[in-house]
């Protein structure tokens, strides 16, 4: 085992931002379709999957004690193993409601309540393990060093996503066309997870590094008294309710839309669906969409590091919201082109991509001056509960609406996006993130 801290970056970051991933996609992705395809309605699915991403919106206010006790490496390890077992278990215990209930959508949340809870724990521990390793990377190598591999951890990360979002949901579409047994497919295919995860987690049980800087804070009142200084001066700087209103409100179209997209396209066509196999999903929805919005991502930056936040802000906030109403012309026209329906799914997600660059822009702009990185995470808090509010509602609105009715009240919301963007744009310097 290296007792030394110093093996190669190469040798961990890719691995340990892999594994970042893994779990992040499981419980916000992997969850929606898993429970869609079981036949649990959508209003009790999206609600209960939104209830999942709390720990997240919440990591703050326990980060501080991932400081105080053990070390990072320690708290990174820890959290690999637990969440190994509780994807083990997930797998093992995932129920098997009947073909009648799953086929007419009926299957009650309730049957599903220690899945739910493994789920939790396996949030928690992913919200925790991102905490730690955020400060291992700081702490494992050289300023330098970390300029030079941010870009590493990123691709991997992305990897992970095309992992979780894409592969994963296309193993269990092709176990489940060849067995027409969902419940297994899905057992399955969270076994797949759990056994890549068990790999990474050995791994770095014995290659993660033991920097001698890798120590608990012996301060243990100061990161309390810190975080309280970082939330009283960022709700003290000026403008920050219309930058909160920002946060809150420029993803709102996006925020429905991710809630519900996957199963409209996995619903039956008399439900006003698309009836999409879940493979087919997997490698629309998760590979084609998700190198979409990555390439979105990194031609949003390019361009927003040639204009300026202040002049990117109205055409990412307009690529945000237009692209979506694809779903407008699916749900009306429920075309059958597997062509047609990769090119609309590629058009909205690489305009998400791109739109989305200017929230990040616009949450470092508001984190500059003291306590950058504490701000940086209160916004991040935000971002997550931008997400949360429409998710919670998305599924018992669609139900009321139909999918047709659902897609155009989501378009109804561009107004928010269009309202918080010019309001942001005539504060913003003109010349923020530009070269």
């Amino acid at each position: 085992m290296n007792n030394t801290g110093h093996n190669s970056p190469w040798t961990w970051v890719p691995t340990l931002y892999f594994a970042e991933g893994i779990p992040y996609f499981l419980v916000n992705n992997i969850s929606v379709m898993m429970f869609t395809k079981m036949g649990v309605p959508n209003d009790a699915m999206a609600f209960y999957t939104t209830l999942l991403y709390f720990p997240w919106f919440l990591k703050g206010l326990w980060s501080p004690l991932v400081d105080i006790v053990r070390t990072k490496r320690w708290w990174i390890v820890t959290m690999q193993c637990l969440m190994t077992l509780a994807m083990a278990v997930l797998a093992l215990t995932l129920p098997r409601p009947s073909e009648a209930m799953m086929v007419e959508g009926g299957t009650p949340v309730s049957l599903f309540t220690f899945t739910l809870i493994l789920f939790i724990v396996t949030a928690f521990a992913s919200a925790t393990h991102d905490i730690a390793a955020d400060g291992f990377y700081m702490l494992a190598h050289s300023p330098s060093s970390q300029a030079r591999f941010v870009g590493i951890r990123s691709t991997f990360y992305r990897i992970s996503m095309i992992f979780g979002q894409g592969v994963l949901v296309a193993i269990a579409g092709l176990i489940e066309d060849s067995t027409q047994d969902i419940p297994y497919s899905w057992r399955m295919t969270i076994a797949v997870a759990a056994v890549v995860f068990l790999l990474v987690t050995l791994y770095h049980i014995f290659f993660i590094p033991r920097p001698a800087q890798d120590a608990p804070r012996a301060d243990s009142g100061h990161p309390w008294r810190e975080m309280a200084t970082a939330f009283s001066t960022f709700f003290s700087k000026k403008g920050i309710w219309l930058a909160i209103g920002f946060m809150l409100l420029y993803r709102l179209p996006e925020g429905f839309l991710l809630k519900m997209c996957q199963p409209f396209l996995v619903g039956s066509v008399q439900d006003g669906g698309l009836e999409l196999s879940t493979l087919q999903v997997g490698m629309l929805y998760g590979v084609v969409g998700v190198i979409a919005q990555l390439a979105g991502g990194i031609i949003g930056g390019i361009y927003a590091s040639r204009v300026g936040l202040k002049r990117a802000l109205w055409p990412m906030a307009l690529s945000l919201t237009l692209p979506s109403l694809v779903y407008v012309y699916f749900a009306l026209a429920q075309p059958a082109n597997i062509y047609i329906l990769g090119t609309g799914i590629a058009l909205e997600t690489f305009g998400y991509g791109f739109g989305f660059t200017a929230y990040m822009l616009y949450m470092m702009y508001i984190s500059e001056g003291g306590y950058k990185t504490s701000h940086y995470a209160i916004c991040t808090a935000f971002m997550a509960l931008s997400m949360m509010l429409p998710g919670f509602v998305a599924g018992w609105i669609e139900l009321r609406l139909g999918y047709a009715g659902f897609f155009l009240m989501v378009a109804a919301t561009f107004i928010f996006t269009f309202l918080v963007t010019e309001m942001v744009r005539r504060q913003v310097q003109s010349d923020y993130g530009k070269k």
